[in-house]
């Protein structure tokens, strides 16, 4: 049985790619960010602690998705910042508020150049978000 929510790397012949499942919304959004990373290989350091907020709009849950991911990797690229603790609210216009914790970045194996609609789509399932 999958777990209630998670990330996996999909096969890809070009890019990477990432399948992300949750209960909801908020939860997707959090584990693409971790997926982000696990795939890049980052590690930040423990500290100093370092706290970003955000807010963003979008049309739908695909663009919202693809937003949030391209914020984090403009402030890993522009300010070598990875978070681990994230609070984020989105609400029924696509509205989101996040509190992002981290630190600076200690390691990274890959870089990820660009977040892309391509295979992008938001699907509810049985259980939740996929």
């Amino acid at each position: 049985m999958k777990p209630v929510f998670g990330f996996r790397e999909q096969a890809h012949t070009a890019d990477w790619e990432l399948e992300v499942w949750a209960p909801d919304l908020v939860v997707l959004l959090e584990q693409a960010a971790r997926g982000m990373y696990a795939m890049s290989g980052m590690q930040i350091r423990s500290v100093p602690a370092r706290e970003r907020s955000i807010k963003l709009h979008a049309a739908d849950a695909e663009g919202l998705l693809v937003k949030f991911l391209s914020e984090l990797l403009w402030l890993e690229q522009e300010q070598q910042l990875g978070f681990n603790d994230f609070t984020i609210t989105v609400d029924e216009a696509f509205n989101l508020t996040a509190v992002l914790r981290g630190s600076v970045i200690a390691k990274l194996d890959k870089e990820i150049k660009a977040v892309t609609y391509h295979n992008l789509a938001v699907q509810r399932t049985p259980q939740g978000l996929r």
